[in-house]
Order: C-alpha cells, then structure tokens, then sequence
C-alpha cells in the first residue's frame, strides 16, 4: 500500500472552497505569476527569464504549443501558467547530492508528488541498486555502461520501452528515435498516446493528415469559431489572445463543455487598459452545457439541420469528398429527441447554433482532451470534421480543424518520428540516411507497454521526460509493472513519482532544460520544436545550467548510443553530439516538409509544415479525397445511483507537474481531493457540500466486474451537468481501467468514468 502524503505537504483540512471566477487573466494573473517567480528565481533572474519568454532570440515556453504570432510580440508574449512552467524549470532550488544523501529511498517515496516537484533541479546523475536505501552518485560513463549491458542482456530489444513526452526538442526526439530504432524495436510510447491520439487517428482518415489545418492568422479572421471539449484558460491561456482578437474582427464564439470555464465567459488582457481597468472582453456568445461524452450527438444534430435545410457546399462535397451518400442516409435519420437525450443540449439551442454555422463563412472547430478520451472520441472527431467539410471549411482562410495540443513539441516528437508505428516512407528515408535496418513491426504504445511490462515481457523502461506513472492510467497497477523492470531509467530536469517507482535498478539522468544555455564543442546549441499549427521555430537557452554535470538530452541520447551501438556504427553520433546542425542537415533528407532546414528555421519567425489539406485541397487518403463517415450515435448513460467521472486539471498545474495547491478559477484552494457534484445528485444521493467521500469507479469487462478507489475526497457542489462529475488527475488516475481504451487509437479513456460515491466513515 502506498504511504500516505505527510501532513505538512497538503493539509486538506485547509482546503477551502469559495464561488468558481467569471473572467480569467487580468491584473490577478499577473500578481500570481510575480508571486510564483521572485520566491523561486529573485528579482535579476525573473527579469532575464521572463524578458526571453517565447522572443525570437529567446526560449520557446515549455508550457502548451500554442502559437507565436508573427512578427511584432510583446514583450510579455506569455500567460500566466507560462511563467509558472518557466519558474518551475528556473528555479534557484536544487535536488543535489546533499538532499539525495538527507532521503533515503523509502522517505521520498512516502512524499507527494507535488512535493518532489518543490525540490529543485536535479544537478547528478544517480543510481539506486537492488537492494538500497538510497540513491547514490553515479558517473555517466558508468550509467552509460550499465543501461547499454541490462539492454544487451535482453532476449529481444522488444523487451524494452523507450517513452518520450512533449518537451523534448525536434533534435532530441530525431536522435532518439534513432537510438531505438537502431537497436532494433518499435516500442516508442509517447504522451500523444494518452491525449490527441485520437485527434490523429481521426483526421488521416478523415482528410489524409493528422494534424490541424489552420493558422493563428485564421483564428484571428475566423466568423465562426467552435470549442469543444477544452478549458484554454487553464491549459492554453494565450489562446485567450487569439479570442479577443477573433471578437474584435467581428467572430462569434460557441463553448461546448460540461463545466462553464472562466476562460470562456470572459478574458481581461492585462496587456491592455480595458483589460486592467474595464470588464475585460466576453467570449463565450453561447455556451452549451453538454454532458459527458455527448460532443458526438451534438455534432450529428447538427448535420442534420444543415442537410435538412440544405446549406450545404455541393461544389465541394462532390469535388473533394468521399462517402457522402451514405453519410447524408445516415444522418438524416438521426433522431433529435436522442440527440437532446445524449447530448444536454436542448433542441432549440441546438437549432439556434445550427443556424450560425449555416451563415458563417469561415468556421473553425477547436478541441481538447475532452473530446478525445472517450471509448468514441475517434468517431466524435470525425462527425466534428464532417459538419466542416459539409460547409467546405477545409482549405479556406479562417477556417478548418483546431486540435489544440498539450506540451510545447508534442507534435514535433511525432514528426521526428517518435511513433510506434511510422510509415515506410518515413523508414525508408531513415534507412538510405543511415544505412541501417529500422524494424518494420509496430511496436508498443502507452497502454500496449504497460501490458507489456505487467506480464513480464518487457524489462527495461526509458523515459525521456514527463511523469510516466502520474499520466498514465490503472496506476497501482503502472506502479507493479515498473517495480516488476530490471531497470528503470528517467532522464529528467526534476524530481517526479516516476522515479520513486523504480525498476530493481534505477537511474536518473539530469537533463538541460529548455531556458539553459547548451554549449557543444561547436559552440552554443539551438534547438526547434513544432507548435499545434505546424510552425516549426527555433529555442534558444540563455541561463546557466543548475550544474556543470548536466547534459543536453542530444548529448544523452548520443553518448549512450555510442555506447550501446559501438563505435562502428555507420550513424555520426559524436558529431551530432558536438553540432545540432549535423541532426538538422539529416532531419532535412528524412522528413517531408524540412529542406534547408537550418536556413529555413533561423528565419525571424521560423517556417510552416506542408499540409495539403490547408495549402492545396489535397487529401492524402486512401480513396484520394476528404472522407465522410456514417459512424452510429455513441453516448455514455448515466447508470442509476452513480455518475459519469472526468478527470481535469486545475489551474495550478500543466499536466501531471502541480505548481501549487489553487484553482482559483473554480473557487479551490489549500488541497486537490475534491470532487464537483452537480447539486441535484449531491442531494439525490444523499450527501451533502463539504462531506468526505471515497470515489470507488467500477468496470465490467467480459463479465468480470472490478472495482478500484481513490479515498478521501471533499464533495464540492458545482455547476456540472446532472449525473457528471469532475475531479483532478493524476489523483484519480487510479480509478482508469487499463483497457477501457478509445475505439481505434487505444487513448485511456480518462473523461468517462463510471463511479459512486461511498461517505468516508467518521
């Protein structure tokens, strides 16, 4: 049984809870952002950290991959979680050889995650052997030799795990699918498996790329723009930007999620008087509350009022589609009264939405996790696109799909080829580069490896960033599985739970953030990364590192596969190592889109990725055009006497890292063990606001029901709908089945939880 957090780390006897805000940012944004920065940093290095943020010659935020605007920024181009990911990376304290001496292994495991994160930058690669009670130093060579014999040891290099989140640079995430490629396995899970996989898988099927068509310029000179399924306030506050602007061009904005999100009522700049001084701007023209899992039947109702009053393309749905016969019989027989059933939204809302859709001109649909963590998320992506496509808003200025991305070079890592399963064109490139022989077999994703591990068939796990344990689900059962791996190594800027969860061996490899200088024997190093609408640009640190024994993770990756591969391997590790732009030079004849691409990204505001969808109307798919499809209605039932659970983060923190302990937008502060309860079913189920409850979720696979239990949780009456409720993760990760997985891109399924609600005795 894991230890409990200790007292003086979260006291939820101090959890307070106060009316949720209607407007995000504002002068209070700028108050916490300071508030989180000078303790952390001081005066001179929160100057020169934040004058930096997201410039041209500066670093790229860690945070979101939000787009930077072209030309002209500001000299504060970054929100409030910007700054605080930044600090967290910045900041002064340090996780040193003193403070791993002070803990032995079993104290920093009883610790909290959020905990750990306070205890600074990692500045020693370290080692815990079978059988000790602490981590000790380690050399790198020494580490290097040890992660190369437990991974020559192996049976198969199947038997390993190579994981990767989304901060990782294009440079790292190139060499490092490299490494694991020429060692010989396709096992490369990545964060994008647990969170626009689904957006992927939908979109190459649906118009041949799984990426988004749009541009800032788009969202800024959109009529018509749709959120689904996404809380920018919290997880992409300078979309808010993008907003206000769209407003003012004239645009009307519709949210579509369960909880009323203070992003989406209203936006006070703090760069802008009206934004300190006045109301700020209103965003939300409408907003539908729709219940869990009920996105898909709003965007089937509304097709069926476009088809019914036929304001639809023709031209361009008999030029560019596929598929829309049987679509249009498919739809047409959609029953509204299910569609209000499963969806929330009342028919005459839904015709009001449908009307602005018909008489936009340049629509955009944008979404989130809350539209791709469910068992039909693939489907509902694709019945979004396809209202877009019945209007002909693919390949048009102001219009097209959004995804919304997490980490800042998530789509860049899976552009560099961080996949499980990359096409052979990609392969094949990789090969005649090289000279080596990549795998063809597709290997493991997130939830495939952490089968893979719990049944003994794969041994060593690697990661390269994120938190593993917090961000995936079924997390006791995560926790066995890694326990269960000869070694465990985590390349990493911070401490995390994942290195407290160990292999019988683990390591950890103190990593350059993204705001450190990295200085090769060619010199200072850049990096790039890719935001969320293909924007490819450069990352440039300037601070000093937090020790002289941390290395870039280029250096990692390439140091260790000089080691494992041997000196005769044909790839130019050594001088990828020493000079980025030997990795850019190869990346430019390996991946489509990146000729010249050392020349091309030093260019002030970098340069865009091919899509054919946006530039040219080309779709890339197997019938040669965008493609319709008849999914049947999906919703999820609210079973009698229990609710429908999605997991969400709050305000003070960007995926599995806490930065604090409020969510000020939603009215918490002090704790996180809170659940939001809509006050009808608090009532009907015979609780009461404020009383403490175990969330116990329940699953019923092939007939064999399971149960699992997060405990202790405050009951916050809040304004969801009936039958949903809302908690934080990773705290209630523990509650996802391992395999209640998305239809088609096996995304755990973290927003669709069926639970009840036991009063804590006492």
């Amino acid at each position: 049984m894991r230890p409990k957090a200790r007292p003086e780390e979260i006291d939820e006897a101090e959890l307070a809870v106060t009316h949720p805000e209607d407007h995000a940012a504002g002068v209070k944004a700028v108050l916490v952002s300071m508030g989180r920065a000078l303790p952390q940093m001081g005066a001179v290095r929160t100057a020169q950290t934040f004058a930096r943020l997201n410039q041209n010659h500066g670093f790229d935020c860690p945070s979101c991959a939000w787009p930077d605007p072209h030309g002209h920024r500001r000299v504060a181009e970054f929100c409030e979680n910007g700054a605080k990911a930044v600090t967290d990376e910045a900041t002064t304290a340090r996780a040193d050889l003193d403070f791993f001496a002070r803990h032995s292994l079993a104290d920093l495991e009883a610790h909290t995650n959020y905990w750990l994160g306070q205890q600074g930058r990692l500045t020693h690669p370290m080692v815990a052997r079978p059988g000790a009670t602490h981590y000790e130093p380690i050399s790198w060579g020494e580490a290097y030799r040890l992660i190369a014999d437990e991974l020559g040891a192996l049976a198969s290099p199947d038997e390993a795990v190579f994981y990767t989140s989304g901060r990782t640079s294009n440079e790292a995430a190139f060499c490092y699918q490299l490494l694991v490629r020429s060692f010989g396995t396709n096992n490369l899970p990545d964060c994008s498996n647990m969170c626009h996989e689904s957006s992927g898988t939908a979109l190459s099927a649906s118009i041949g790329i799984g990426k988004g068509s749009v541009s800032l310029d788009d969202v800024h000179h959109a009529d018509l723009i749709i959120i689904a399924g996404q809380n920018p306030g919290t997880n992409h506050p300078r979309m808010l930007t993008a907003l206000d602007k769209a407003k003012a061009n004239g645009a009307r904005i519709v949210a579509m999620n369960p909880l009323p999100e203070a992003g989406l009522i209203r936006f006070k700049d703090p760069q802008t008087v009206h934004g300190v001084v006045g109301k700020g701007t209103k965003l939300a023209d409408h907003f539908l509350r729709v219940r869990l899992g009920g996105d898909q039947a709003v965007f089937q109702g509304l097709a069926k009022l476009l088809l019914e009053s036929g304001q639809i393309d023709r031209e361009f749905i008999e030029r560019h589609t596929h598929g829309f016969a049987e679509y249009e019989q498919h739809i047409r027989a959609v029953d509204l009264a299910i569609v209000e059933e499963a969806s929330g939204i009342g028919q005459a809302q839904l015709r009001e939405i449908a009307e602005l859709v018909a008489s936009s001109q340049r629509t955009i649909i944008c979404w989130a996790m809350g539209l791709t963590q469910h068992v039909h998320g693939v489907a509902t992506i694709q019945d979004a696109t396809s209202v877009l496509l019945l209007r002909g808003m693919i390949g048009k200025p102001g219009a097209g799909v959004c995804p919304v991305r997490g980490h800042s070079n998530v789509q860049g890592d899976r552009t560099m080829g961080v996949w499980e399963q990359m096409p052979e064109s990609f392969l094949a490139a990789l090969d005649r580069e090289f000279g080596i022989a990549s795998p063809r077999a597709h290997g493991a994703d997130v939830v495939e490896s952490i089968r893979l591990m719990r049944d003994g068939k794969a041994k060593v796990f690697v990661g390269m960033g994120g938190n593993f344990v917090q961000a995936a689900p079924d997390t006791d059962l995560l926790e066995a599985a890694l326990r269960g791996c000869s070694l465990t190594v985590q390349i990493s800027t911070k401490l995390n739970r994942s290195h407290v969860v160990r292999g019988r061996t683990a390591l950890i490899l103190p990593t350059l953030g993204r705001t450190d200088r990295d200085l090769q024997a060619s010199g200072k190093q850049v990096v790039s990364v890719e935001d969320s609408m293909s924007m490819v640009h450069l990352s440039r640190g300037n601070l000093k590192p937090a020790s002289a024994e941390l290395r870039s993770e280029v250096a990692i990756v390439c140091e260790l596969a000089q080691e494992l591969l041997g000196p005769e391997h044909p790839v130019p590790w050594q001088a990828f190592r020493e000079d980025y732009d030997r990795i850019r030079d190869s990346i430019s004849r390996v991946v489509p889109g990146f000729a010249d691409f050392n020349a091309r990204v030093r260019e002030k505001d970098g340069f865009p990725l091919p899509h054919p969808p946006r530039d040219s109307r080309e779709f890339r798919t197997a019938t040669g055009k965008a493609n319709f499809f008849a999914n049947p209605l999906e919703w999820v039932p609210v079973p009698s006497g229990r609710l429908v659970l999605q997991t969400l983060r709050s305000h003070d923190q960007f995926n599995t890292t806490i930065y604090g302990l409020s969510d000020r937008y939603r009215g918490v502060a002090g704790g996180r063990h809170v659940v939001f309860v809509n006050p009808e079913d608090v009532a009907e189920l015979g609780l009461a606001d404020g009383m403490h409850v175990d969330i116990v979720s329940e699953w019923d696979q092939d007939g064999v029901k399971e149960e699992r239990v997060a405990a202790n949780f405050r009951v916050v009456a809040y304004d969801t709908p009936k039958g949903n409720a809302a908690a934080y993760y990773p705290e209630t990760n523990p509650l996802m089945p391992l395999d209640h997985v998305a239809k088609g891109s096996n995304t755990p399924v973290a927003k669709a939880i069926t639970v009840r609600l036991q009063p804590v005795a006492g």
